[in-house]
């Protein structure tokens, strides 16, 4: 019998019978997990409309099947060339198994395929240096990359049926990886052998937290939820809520400089997400780190809507919130113009908000800058994926059932698939296959706590703008006022970054050629949050520019010019030159509006 100190693993902690109690209680546990999750399944089925149940969107809400069915009838169209491509993925798996048996006769060999140097999965040394493993990883990205090269192409396929396939076949492909299983990852088998299987019975009970905290549906905690605090150890830069309606809240952050410049900066967020991607941390805040640069800033926190605020509609959210936040930042200050910022969907409304005023003849703006906003939405990335009219009334029939509202964690699980394995799997690994907590990092709080949408709002955005590109086309209509984004002279910023998946740098170059006026493009290091979000103190990334601004985005890159480093100074030059003399300082309160409550007010703080 072999000793509880010695075994041939290796591994010094290994006992035998606490591993047979732990796999006991794992097997009690997942038994109670199978069972709650049966039972809520058929009540839920019990108590579906029939009408409602026997509707196919019910059991395929992406319309998936249709896409993958015109994929297979592609394939089989030409027998010969999926013939060749099954041969070829013979014959890859021929070579692996030679270069496999060589190594294990000690002879030194290159390896068949490498994971891609930015994949995490498999940088535990074992899957490298322990054959059985090196072979099970390799195994799995030559058919992974035969897959997706043979869903890539495939032919014959509509643009949008190809777009839907090859994200699909994607997320299969992630979630197959070897590394997602106890077997298959060396580093889960060490620490199930190490710690007796406890941190499996460690992972179950993080798997049932995460259920109950999704009320029956898989909510994946990213980060420690209870430790950020907002207003606490988050969103901590001094500032007054000075304006409120049903739609927003209007902040007016302390000066931190004795004089400001003239004109005033106000800032419109995503209504998606909260504001404080602005100000995390002190060390990381844009918006501190403009306020110690002399600028008087101003920024909407949205509503997180519930309820009562569910007929609202887009054009609620120009008149309520952009147009509100202006009338108000004028009277807190006497200026009647401000410089703008708008970021993501916040810059979408911002540019049909500039188009409402072109065609009215309204000057409140000086200038305009967007961070990863779309206004052309042809080449939106791979949210597009979830956007077609099968796939709207379903999520219609969703937010009907909800009340009238978008549950926010539906756009948080949207955005986590563009990076599955990052965002997802990663984690699955982590919490449930380690047994541990994820580490506390305010970006995935923030990430975490997302807010709901409107109906009318978030139905009229993805129509209009994913699947009619209405704005770009100068087809959308606000407050009786067809738009047309050519009468806009406002001068015009544009921020995108060179990895952002949901508003990618070729769509946001689209709108180079949509603007009447003065237009600056830049590319940022990076994605859609840390491209934005990038301090100059962190020495972090790069950016480009190039003055010209010629037809396409591959022209623009050929005379693109690479700096290092964050690209918030050379923004902020050329911000200065737009916003005036200096002034004194503008306190909050000492304007027309009254001080109704310390930043970051009480709005960002109502959690989903």
């Amino acid at each position: 019998m072999t000793d509880s100190t010695e075994t041939p693993s290796g591994l010094p902690d290994f006992d035998p019978f606490k591993f047979q109690s732990s796999l006991k209680e794992i097997g009690e546990r997942s038994q109670r997990l199978i069972e709650e999750f049966y039972n809520q399944e058929k009540d839920q089925i019990t108590h579906m409309d029939p009408a409602k149940l026997a509707d196919p969107g019910i059991l395929d809400p992406n319309n998936i099947q249709e896409a993958f069915t015109s994929l297979f009838t592609a394939m089989m169209s030409n027998p010969q060339k999926f013939a060749e491509a099954q041969a070829n993925l013979w014959q890859t798996h021929m070579n692996l198994w030679q270069t496999t048996a060589k190594r294990m006769m000690g002879e030194a060999v290159e390896p068949v395929v490498k994971a891609g140097p930015r994949d995490k999965r498999f940088r535990d040394s074992e899957w490298d240096e322990n054959v059985v493993f090196d072979y099970i990883k390799q195994s799995y990205l030559l058919t992974a990359n035969w897959l997706n090269q043979a869903v890539d192409e495939a032919e014959d396929l509509g643009d949008e049926e190809r777009r839907k396939v090859e994200f699909y076949t994607r997320q299969y492909v992630d979630a197959i990886s070897p590394s997602n299983f106890v077997m298959t990852n060396p580093q889960v088998l060490r620490e199930t052998l190490s710690s007796n299987g406890e941190n499996l019975v460690n992972g179950l009970e993080n798997l049932l937290e995460d259920l109950e905290r999704g009320h029956g549906k898989l909510n994946i905690k990213q980060t420690d939820m209870d430790f950020f605090k907002v207003g606490e150890n988050i969103a901590l830069t001094p500032g007054k809520v000075v304006f409120q309606n049903d739609i927003i809240q209007l902040l007016q952050y302390t000066p931190t400089t004795d004089e400001v410049y003239t004109t005033p900066l106000l800032i419109f967020p995503p209504w998606i997400n909260k504001f404080y991607i602005l100000d995390l941390r002190p060390e990381n805040s844009f918006i501190k780190y403009f306020l110690d640069k002399g600028y008087s800033i101003f920024v909407v926190s949205w509503v997180n809507p519930d309820k009562k605020l569910a007929e609202k509609t887009f054009e609620d959210y120009m008149f309520e919130g952009v147009f509100a936040a202006l009338d108000a930042v004028k009277a807190a200050t006497g200026e009647q113009e401000v410089n703008t910022i708008g970021y993501c969907i916040g810059g979408t409304m911002l540019s049909a908000s500039l188009a409402y005023m072109a065609k009215k003849k309204i000057n409140k703006v000086k200038s305009a800058t967007f961070f990863a906003a779309q206004t052309d939405f042809t080449e939106a990335g791979e949210l597009k994926v979830f956007i077609d009219e099968e796939q709207l009334q379903s999520l219609e029939r969703e937010i009907d059932a909800s009340g009238g509202y978008l549950e926010g964690t539906t756009m948080a699980n949207t955005f986590n698939m563009l990076r599955s394995n990052d965002l997802i799997w990663s984690y699955v690994v982590n919490n449930y296959l380690m047994g541990k907590d994820p580490t506390r990092f305010d970006l995935l709080f923030w990430n975490a706590d997302a807010t709901r949408m409107p109906k009318n709002v978030h139905m009229f955005y993805l129509r209009k703008c994913y699947l009619e590109n209405a704005l770009a086309e100068g087809k959308m209509e606000l407050g009786g006022v067809t738009l047309d984004l050519s009468k806009v002279k406002t001068p015009i910023y544009l921020q995108s970054s060179k990895d952002d998946h949901i508003a990618p740098y070729r769509s946001v170059y689209k709108s180079t050629h949509l603007f009447g006026g003065e237009i600056n493009f830049m590319v940022a290091g990076s994605g859609h949050i840390a491209g934005v979000i990038n301090h100059p103190a962190a020495g972090k990334y790069q950016y480009w520019t190039n003055p010209d601004l010629p037809g396409t985005v591959e022209e623009w890159w050929e005379g693109a010019t690479e700096h290092p480093g964050s690209w918030w100074d050379e923004w902020e030059l050329w911000l200065r030159a737009k916003s005036g003399d200096k002034v004194p300082a503008r306190v909050p309160g000492e304007g027309q509006l009254d001080i109704l409550e310390d930043a970051p007010g009480s709005f960002v703080r109502v959690m989903s």
